[in-house]
């Protein structure tokens, strides 16, 4: 049984990354990373189910510099 459909999930990530690139341009920080980085792991997580290297490369490494904003944010 699926919980979600690949589509939803495009799409669901689709608008967490706008929402984020939005928060971006409001200087809404760390809400802006937190969005955009559930968003790429959304679209690496459909790249991987579709298998296209393409998505899982580009969004896949997004991944670890998002992970630069969140120690920023939580450990500096």
């Amino acid at each position: 049984m699926k919980i979600i459909s690949l589509k939803q999930l495009k799409w669901s990530s689709t608008l967490l990354i706008l929402f984020g690139i939005l928060l971006t341009n409001l200087n809404s920080y760390p809400l802006n990373i937190f969005s955009h980085g559930l968003g790429a792991i959304g679209w690496s997580l459909a790249g991987y189910l579709s298998k296209d290297k393409a998505l899982m490369t580009n969004f896949g490494l997004q991944l670890p510099l998002f992970m630069f904003g969140y120690y920023n944010y939580f450990l500096l």
